[in-house]
């Protein structure tokens, strides 16, 4: 039996011909990343254990972007321990403020992962990378640890699903509906230490953004990876950008499946989540009938915080005005869309329209800060997560949607349909 993309990397990581699901391997990094939350637990645990040295400068990113700038005593405290750490072992990827980006965006925009790479990160959307035709995923800050000071890691292999793509996105349909649909129809542990490897002819017809949006969001589904199938979308992005050069792993054509999902891409709606899980969708027509006022909209994130996705929001805000009482938050992914934004006058549309642009960072995603609801708000976000309490109080509720959807849903003060602004 063949090997799937995933298990091929992980092979060619570990020295070995072949791997199977469930065997147990040591593979080589080609990078650690940890952020400003969770690099000062990986910290202590290297000095703990005793490490003087790390295994490569190069292949160590350390981004300071959940709570950067530092919202208080603590969190300067956690950016003052990770830039000394880097000051220390020279650590050549270090981003602080001024240069910094949400890490998941930052990292594939510098060219630092690329196809055919493993990858850890001591945070859980790490998988993002899979959009690229790597193999990536979030570990915890010991092995973080571990991964800094010897550039290596343990897994287990991973089974695979297959999501077989066909027919192109139509109208306001984005790949966040796409991985949001996904989601609610195989559930929030439906993929649960899988691989879920996209491919099929309409693959093509998404976009990188679409693409590492889904990546990011494998994890919402218990997945272990997501990956897509390498193609000349990818190799465009790749192109003059990536740092080393990678390697493109295909699927055998016997590679073993526990199930293969075909979903036809033209039959996608824009689609929302409904508290407390992402699997609780419902198509924007279902949403948008139900009449749900809203309190605030965040359009930005490590899954929707590029620029095609300021774009999308922009196309939608442009000339108009953000609803009486609605807090509009936007926050580009990282300083390079930033700066795009100024370019193509989207920050004057955001501004115009009654929205609050922010520096990037994670802030509101996970309840830190620049957008924390008070109880019993709710807030239609572009983020990954909508668990009790995510973006503030217990009894706040989070609903995530497209970018679209969110910046439609601002104007109209309650979830709204896209495709009626337009």
């Amino acid at each position: 039996m063949g090997m799937t993309m995933t298990q091929k990397i992980l092979a060619a990581h570990a020295g070995l011909d072949k791997v199977e699901p469930g065997q147990l391997i040591m593979a080589k990094l080609d990078m650690v990343l940890g952020n400003d939350i969770t690099s000062p637990v990986a910290i202590n645990e290297f000095e703990k254990a005793g490490f003087s040295s790390v295994f490569d400068r190069t292949k160590i990113s350390l981004v300071m972007d959940h709570f950067a700038p530092n919202k208080d005593i603590k969190a300067a405290q956690q950016t003052k321990q990770s830039r000394n750490f880097a000051n220390k072992y020279d650590i050549l990827n270090f981003y602080d403020v001024g240069n910094m980006g949400i890490e998941h965006a930052l990292l594939p925009e510098k060219g630092l992962v690329t196809a055919g790479d493993c990858v850890i990160g001591a945070d859980s959307h790490t998988c993002t990378y899979g959009a690229l035709g790597a193999f990536s995923t979030g570990v915890g800050s010991t092995d973080m640890a571990a991964g800094m000071a010897t550039g290596q890691c343990w897994f287990k292999v991973p089974s695979a699903i297959r999501f077989q793509l066909t027919g192109s996105l139509q109208g306001c349909a984005s790949g966040k509906d796409v991985i949001l649909h996904i989601i609610g129809q195989i559930g929030v542990d439906g993929a649960l230490y899988k691989s879920m490897e996209f491919g099929g002819p309409g693959l093509a017809s998404l976009s990188m953004d679409d693409r590492l949006c889904m990546a990011n969001m494998a994890i919402e589904a218990g997945a272990k990876n997501g990956i897509f199938e390498v193609d000349d979308v990818t190799r465009a992005y790749l192109n003059g950008r990536e740092q080393h050069p990678g390697v493109t792993y295909a699927p055998d054509p016997d590679a073993e499946y526990e199930k293969v999902i075909e979903i036809d891409l033209s039959s996608i709606r824009p689609t929302v989540a409904f508290p407390h899980l992402p699997e609780n969708t419902k198509t924007i027509d279902e949403a948008a009938a139900l009449n749900v006022a809203i309190d605030q909209v965040v359009i930005g994130s490590c899954t929707n915080g590029r620029l095609s996705d300021m774009a999308a929001a922009a196309a939608i805000l442009k000339g108009r005005k953000v609803a009486k009482n609605i807090r509009a938050i936007v926050i580009p992914a990282t300083q390079q869309v930033y700066k795009d934004c100024i370019r193509l006058g989207y920050i004057d549309t955001f501004i115009d329209a009654g929205c609050v642009v922010s520096t990037p960072t994670c802030g509101p995603c996970l309840g830190g800060y620049m957008g924390i609801l008070a109880e019993e708000e709710r807030c239609v976000a572009t983020t990954n997560r909508n668990f009790v309490g995510r973006m503030g109080h217990p009894t706040s509720e989070v609903y995530l949607a497209s970018p679209a959807v969110a910046a439609a849903s601002a104007l109209a003060g309650k979830i709204a349909n896209p495709e009626e602004v337009m």
